[in-house]
């Protein structure tokens, strides 16, 4: 399951010429002067380098033509095949003799039969599968290689995601079999025998599909805001998703659980003022975009279409975090008599009126006598 070492070798030795000539152009990492010095960078600073790459692919021809390693046209023509690139987030599926099946998580489903370079992805990501990762997939001389840089996303996944990744992968060998070069070439279908009576086809439920994706979508948010920020944030990102999965038809089944994942945070972020440095935890809302590898617009206009969808707006009581219910206007102002007025300095007896009705968490004057 590892591309031969003599290979192995020559794909370094080509993909961190190119990377370098990349980031001298455009200088994601500046100050970086030979090739060796470059190959010494830790592997988040390669990461950022392959990722401005992936917004300027056009530099392969470039360096082809510029050619300045000296590199043989042969070396050069395996640089040139690196157009056919495929960047994204995998499913690492399954350990078979000859390869390691990535299941990409965009719709249709492809089977990719993947050679790790020098370690077993086994070694790399465990024996547990499936695990969700992100990489670029490139050719190598008829065969499939990843490019050394394997981000890792520490997510259990349910029976549930399991049985409809098993039918993705069926899916997938079924249209393409298992691809093993790129680009990928397609294949026609088997023929099928006429039967004397057509099998009626069977589709998953949508409750199935949506419960699958908010399985998904939390397991995403809870990692997040466990790692990031803390467990209320956690708790309220769980409770918008599983407000999103009821409605009849969930939104959830329209969309990556990326997407949606960054969107629910982005939007307890924004009802909690999340990117107010006087508040901890404290986060820039672009950040969250980076974090699950969203584009900003996307993050930020699907954030919008859940505030519209259940009229979220700012301070809203529902969707603030206990920790800061105290701090909520909305939360204590009620119309009395015709009159706005805050809860908390109304007399105990209204206070529990406003609490009997469901107006107010709990009620203040309960908690100062508490304290």
């Amino acid at each position: 399951m590892i591309l031969p070492p003599d290979e192995a070798e020559l794909f370094f030795k080509l993909y961190r010429s190119l990377t370098f000539y990349v980031n001298e152009r455009l200088q994601v990492i500046p100050g970086i002067g030979s090739l060796d010095e470059f190959s010494r960078l830790p592997p988040e600073s390669r990461i950022e380098v392959r990722n401005a790459f992936l917004d300027e692919t056009g530099l392969i021809e470039s360096f082809v033509d510029a050619n300045p390693c000296g590199l043989s046209e042969e070396e050069l023509e395996i640089v040139r095949s690196w157009r056919h690139q495929v960047a994204g987030k995998f499913f690492i599926f399954r350990y078979l003799q000859k390869y390691t099946v990535f299941l990409a998580t965009d719709a249709p489903p492809i089977a990719y039969g993947v050679l790790a370079l020098t370690d077993p992805f086994e070694d790399l990501v465990g024996p547990r599968l499936p695990r969700w990762v992100e990489t670029v997939l490139l050719p190598m001389r008829g065969k499939i290689v990843y490019d050394g840089l394997l981000g890792g996303y520490n997510v259990s996944f349910g029976g549930g995601i399991k049985r409809s990744l098993n039918d993705s992968y069926k899916e997938a060998k079924d249209r393409l079999g298992i691809v093993t070069s790129l680009p990928i070439e397609g294949r026609p279908a088997p023929e099928r025998k006429p039967t004397k009576k057509a099998k009626r086809k069977t589709t998953r439920p949508a409750s199935d599909k949506v419960r699958d994706g908010l399985e998904v979508i939390v397991a995403m948010t809870d990692q997040f805001c466990r790692e990031r920020l803390n467990e209320e944030y956690a708790d309220m990102c769980r409770g918008l998703a599983e407000k999103l999965a009821r409605k009849r038809p969930s939104p959830l089944l329209r969309g990556k659980p990326t997407t949606w994942a960054c969107a629910i945070v982005r939007t307890i972020g924004w009802v909690n003022f999340l990117d107010d440095r006087s508040l901890s935890p404290h986060m820039k809302l672009t950040d969250i975009d980076k974090a699950f590898g969203v584009a900003e617009s996307t993050g930020q206009g699907k954030s919008k279409t859940i505030r519209t969808m259940l009229r979220i707006g700012e301070f809203d009581p529902q969707w603030t975090l206990p920790s800061r219910m105290d701090d909520n206007p909305r939360v204590w102002m009620l119309e009395v008599n015709g009159f706005a007025i805050d809860v908390r300095h109304a007399s105990r007896e209204v206070q529990e009126m406003a609490f009997a009705k469901g107006l107010i968490p709990y009620i203040p004057a309960g908690q100062d006598e508490e304290e």
